[in-house]
């Protein structure tokens, strides 16, 4: 049985953070090849990913395309952190 959106927004939300460095100092982030702005874009996908977790907390149920479009911004920040040899790939 496939989990409600509510639930599977959770569990992206999971993925995600357990994914991506957020705890990276600063110094790490801007050292070395640089295939588009780390600290930004991680900054950016931090705001998202509370922005999301607080709408949940409030109650709102999110639909598929919200699912889908965090999926995939999340999914191209991560490959810019593996092109910057920021995660392994």
């Amino acid at each position: 049985m496939k989990p409600d959106t509510s639930t599977a927004m959770h569990q992206l939300i999971e993925q995600v953070r357990d994914s991506i460095p957020f705890s990276m100092p600063v110094s790490d982030l801007c050292s070395g090849i640089c295939n588009g702005c780390s600290k930004k874009l991680i900054d950016y996908l931090d705001m998202e990913l509370v922005d999301w977790e607080q709408r949940l907390d409030a109650g709102e149920l999110p639909k598929l395309g919200d699912i889908n479009r965090l999926a995939k911004t999340s999914w191209k920040i991560y490959r810019v952190l593996q092109k910057n040899q920021l995660i392994p790939e």
